[in-house]
């Protein structure tokens, strides 16, 4: 049923009732405040006419007002920290229209279509998702330029990766519903009751971060009270954001309906390459202080490596060439930069900006810069442990062995495992995995802790320090283990064997042998680790003409 007799759609329809039952919340919370107030006048005024006379009453008389007067104080002060509270928006790159007036042609195209008001602005988010965000607190207008009008509407935020790895048809149908939006948006209901959520959730995070002992007392009875709303308020909001999507999917429906089921293919296969990208090429560089700059037109190569492996993403690659929607920004390279930055800043917690231990790296210059240089400081790493150890190095040249290595987890020179009584592993290795995993405790600790965004930054998160989204749980000290004696080998096969260090599109870090990337070590090198069975490792060494007695150069 896509609408009623007055016209509106059930989601409007639904979305305008929740809205309204926040505000009876609201309406609520304002009567109990006024209530001793109410009595007090009451009092004052039957005083007044001689009807309530006598010491009894004039007890009460002030015993109410005094009530009401503390009571009216404490919710003008908790009513003050929730308007002025500033709500936390997304970290996003903002994106003028000076530097995309196709894009921004083409919302203002696709609002008209959806006879909906315009976003009032357009930034870049670096994950895959889109949402309309309400920026019209005074705290967050740009320092010297004009505040915000209430009524003005939410800006529109975009997943910077389905910018590049969109077509221009195909970003405009996913960005259809969330641009309808808008409409409901627009009504004063809906806007008021997400105001006052809005503030409840400012005023509770302002609460959580007091300092002081009265700024802890005064704040915490704020907190409480902001707690207690927001508690009343919670399933009311969240059936009216469900209300206003259901209503914006609704009204977006004429729009390009058949390209939005491709598009929504696309956006599962652009979030699949997305996160491959992050966790697998992105991470090692952040972890050694480098970010790569063109994290969006990275995914574009993931994306067309993964086509070209999975057969679910047949002719999807075709695809690439159609116009893309990265062409509707003037800048497109120095977009991709920012958000970049921003993507290490929010999954990795890097500084604002680039320093000489935080500086970016260009795809070209990744196998040598990032790859090279992480299997040389593991391998390294790995070699301090076996000295704090007392692992005597193995015979023949002096220098940092793969030899060493491989005879200290089997066991000897013979290569006979040595397995402990649940029959994987050895003493050994499990001293060496808790001493790489000391070590590489020590290194985390001792890093400079995350500068944080200037005051009066224009959006974001103000001075405190943007939140994390690990991409990754804690590693195990067997797979820290099975790491760095892979980056080990590795090194061995760059030094010994003429091979290089390459990049996997979805794989991150990758061995080049003879200009083909190496997929069969991860299983040798496990048995190394889990099975103290050095065998297997051994003859593929032999196979590539891999020298393990040979020493190899560390950072």
């Amino acid at each position: 049923m896509s609408g009623t007799g007055s016209g509106e759609s059930m989601g409007a329809l639904a979305a305008r009732s929740r809205a309204l039952a926040v505000l009876r919340i609201r309406s609520r919370a304002l009567a109990v405040a006024l209530l001793p107030a109410a009595v007090a006048v009451v009092l004052l005024a039957g005083g007044a006419m001689g009807r309530m006379g006598g010491g009894s009453w004039d007890t009460a008389r002030w015993i109410v007002t005094v009530l009401a007067v503390v009571v009216l104080l404490l919710a003008a002060a908790v009513a003050a920290v929730i308007v002025r509270a500033s709500p936390a928006l997304s970290p996003t790159v903002e994106l003028s229209e000076r530097a995309a007036p196709d894009l921004y042609r083409l919302v203002r195209d696709l609002a008209e279509r959806l006879n909906v008001p315009a976003p009032s602005a357009l930034a870049l988010t670096p994950d895959c998702d889109s949402w309309l965000e309400d920026r019209t607190h005074p705290a967050h207008a740009i320092p010297g330029g004009p505040r915000r009008r209430s009524a003005e509407a939410p800006v529109l935020v975009i997943g910077s990766p389905f910018l590049w790895w969109m077509r221009v048809a195909e970003l405009r149908a996913v960005l259809a519903p969330v641009v309808a939006g808008t409409a409901p948006s627009a009504h004063p209901d809906i806007a008021a009751a997400r105001r006052f959520v809005r503030g409840l959730d400012a005023a509770v995070a302002v609460a959580a971060h007091r300092q002081g002992l009265i700024r802890r007392l005064a704040l915490g009875f704020v907190g409480r009270i902001a707690r207690l709303l927001l508690r009343g308020c919670q399933v009311h909001a969240s059936e009216m954001e469900r209300g206003v999507a259901a209503a914006a999917s609704e009204r977006a429906q004429a729009v390009d309906y058949g390209l939005r089921i491709v598009a929504q293919e696309q956006v599962g296969l652009a979030y699949a390459g997305w996160d491959r990208l992050l966790t697998r090429v992105a991470l090692p560089a952040w972890r050694m202080g480098r970010w790569p700059s063109r994290l969006d037109a990275g995914v574009v190569s993931a994306l067309t490596e993964l086509s070209r492996r999975d057969r679910l993403a047949e002719g999807f690659a075709s695809r690439l060439g159609e116009r893309p929607a990265c062409d509707l920004l003037e800048e497109p390279g120095t977009i991709d930069e920012a958000a970049s930055l921003l993507a290490a800043r929010l999954f990795h917690g890097g500084p604002a900006e680039p320093g000489p231990d935080w500086s970016p790296v260009d795809w070209q210059q990744y196998p040598e810069e990032v790859v090279d240089r992480k299997w040389r400081t593991e391998a390294a790493r790995l070699h301090r442990v076996l000295d704090d150890l007392g692992v005597p190095p193995s015979t023949g040249p002096e220098g940092p062995t793969l030899a060493r290595v491989m005879d200290h987890l089997s066991g000897g020179s013979t290569g006979t495992p040595t397995r402990t009584e649940s029959g994987t592993g050895t003493d050994t290795g499990d001293s060496l995995a808790a001493g790489i995993s000391a070590e590489v405790a020590r290194e985390e600790a001792a890093a400079p802790p995350v500068p944080q965004s200037p005051p009066d930054a224009p959006s974001g998160w103000g001075s405190d320090p943007l939140p994390l989204f690990p991409l990754q749980p804690p590693r195990t000290g067997r797979e820290l283990l099975a790491d760095h004696v892979t980056a080990m080998v590795c090194c061995a096969a760059v030094d010994t064997a003429g091979a290089a260090p390459g990049l996997d599109w979805l794989d991150g870090p990758a061995l080049l042998i003879h200009g083909e990337r190496r997929t069969d070590l991860a299983a040798r090198v496990l048995s190394l680790v889990e099975d103290a069975d050095a065998t297997p490792l051994r003859g593929w060494l032999t196979s590539l003409g891999i020298r393990p007695e040979k020493p190899v150069r560390l950072v």
